[in-house]
């Protein structure tokens, strides 16, 4: 049950009030609005809240967020204001001009790790003239599972080593522009068959097999935030997921891999947390574990002052330690102090470094015949209801660099697939077709009507816009700059 704006949950005489700011110091929220700050948030604020985190639905372009993380910054000149910023798909400032930089997996395939620093200095070049200055990237996840369902792309690849300097040459150029990076999902969301925004996830994986090698690397290359996956590792831990599992956070993490920076969690609002502990209950759990920050992400501020209450009724019965909350507090000021201020003047960044990643993870494994005119079949699930999705489309690419092209978009399973499958052979008739999938062996419906066309035009030419399927042309993620990259091979450009 959550209570007003100022009410904790203990009838006990109120904190101290350096205590009661640094309760609220590991506090992010996010919250509704492009340009008012809603006063509950104002509050939260002035009480010493950590930082804010930003979402498409913050967003309306350049000038606007600008205008909108100053004002965050006058109410209070330490908060720190994060963003998701993976880049290709998962990219919340599509409106704000963002770079089209194309995902992680698509810069391992490439695998030149200059190329990446310059993708994701571009990426952090934009967030310092929009005055964000934390982004929670890079993803050092491996991706393990062929039906891993939430890392996928967003992922360096499947090879620990291949991702660890991926991570390494991300964060780099990151810190080089003064923006604070985050390394997730320690430790490790890739081995898994579910995804935690849904579900509590596990990986059952023994200790020496899993994938701890990215995160030492973000650690030995200086990241200063760590983000914690919403998953259960039985060799460490079989009770607990790593965000509320102190053996994790703390044995694992500040012990044995010596990390002294910021603890971020996952969103508490995820099913993995908040089905089954609720999300106040997870971060006062959190906290006690060695979490020095847990997320809010929702725009109910209710949610997040349910939270509050929660740590500020733990302090006040002591089963959370005020020295745990002066310890994570602590942390986030040295953090603050070193990244919560925008730099005054940004230097250009190289706007062509996305693309020519994308045209390089593209053609690495060589490229089929071109087929100028072609009717193009993009079949792909509806976005993640967690991640942004700006709304590309292969077809929409194509027809930038070839106007003869024609098309149909497929976003969910159709009623009548065999109705479908002869309106596009009848659009189709005396044209080349291409058939695109995304992570086809994740939806039933795509393999159907993939298979189906195929089998009435042996002739088409496949397209993969997710992870690599055998025979196809694959654009290894459905960003602006993987799609385009994929259109400009069709086209014969």
């Amino acid at each position: 049950m959550s209570h007003p704006e100022g009410v904790t949950v203990s009838t006990a005489t109120a904190l101290p009030a350096d205590l009661d700011e640094a309760a609220h110091r590991c506090l992010v929220a996010g919250f509704d609005g492009t340009t008012a700050v809603p006063d509950t948030l104002k509050r939260l604020v002035d009480r010493g809240l950590g930082g804010v985190i930003l979402f498409t639905r913050n967003v309306r372009d350049a000038e606007q967020v600008r205008r909108l993380t100053d004002t965050l910054r006058a109410l209070r000149p330490d908060v720190l204001v994060a963003i998701d910023n993976e880049g290709g798909g998962i990219c919340h400032l599509v409106g704000a001009g963002a770079p089209e930089v194309p995902g992680s997996f698509a810069l391992g395939v490439a695998d030149d790790p200059a190329l990446t620093a310059r993708c994701a200095d571009a990426l952090a070049g934009h967030l310092a003239t929009l005055g964000i200055t934390a982004s929670y990237a890079p993803v050092a996840d491996v991706q393990r599972l062929p039906d891993n369902p939430i890392v996928r792309t967003r992922a360096f690849g499947t090879d620990p080593d291949l991702v660890s300097r991926h991570v390494r040459a991300w964060i780099a150029a990151t810190e080089a522009r003064g923006i604070a990076s985050c390394a997730k999902h320690f430790p490790g969301h890739g081995g898994t068959l579910t995804d935690s925004h849904h579900d509590l996830a596990v990986d059952p994986r023994p200790y020496d097999e899993l994938d701890l090698a990215p995160f030492r690397a973000a650690i030995s290359a200086g990241v200063p935030m760590l983000m914690s996956a919403h998953v259960v590792f039985p060799a460490l831990d079989a009770n607990r997921p790593a965000t509320l599992s102190r053996r994790i956070l703390g044995d694992l993490l500040r012990h044995e891999l010596d990390f002294d920076g910021v603890l971020v969690s996952d969103a508490l609002e995820m099913k993995a947390i908040a089905d089954r502990y609720g999300e106040a209950a997870g971060a006062r759990i959190a906290l006690a574990a060695g979490a020095d920050q847990v997320v809010v992400a929702v725009p109910d501020l209710e949610v997040t002052l349910g939270c509050r209450d929660a740590v500020l009724g733990a302090l006040h019965s002591g089963t959370l330690p005020e020295e745990r909350v002066g310890e994570a507090a602590g942390r986030v000021a040295r953090l603050a102090e070193r990244y919560a201020t925008p730099a005054a003047e940004v230097a250009a960044w190289d706007a062509g470094a996305g693309l020519e990643a994308a045209r390089r993870a593209v053609r690495s494994g060589g490229a089929p015949a071109p087929v100028r005119g072609a009717h193009v079949v993009d079949l792909f699930p509806p976005p993640h209801p967690a991640l942004n999705w700006g709304g590309e489309d292969l077809l929409t690419e194509l027809r930038a660099v070839d106007p003869t092209a024609t098309g149909t978009c497929v976003t969910g399973e159709p009623a009548d697939p065999a109705a479908l499958v002869d309106g596009i052979v009848r659009l189709a008739r005396n044209l080349p077709l291409a058939v695109a999938t995304c992570d086809a062996g994740l939806h039933p419906w795509q393999t159907c009507l993939r298979d189906a066309l195929l089998a009435r035009r042996p002739d088409a030419v496949r397209v993969a816009t997710g992870l690599p399927e055998d025979g196809a042309l694959c654009s290894y993620g459905r960003g602006k700059a993987n799609l385009r990259a994929v259109a400009e091979v069709l086209a014969g450009m």
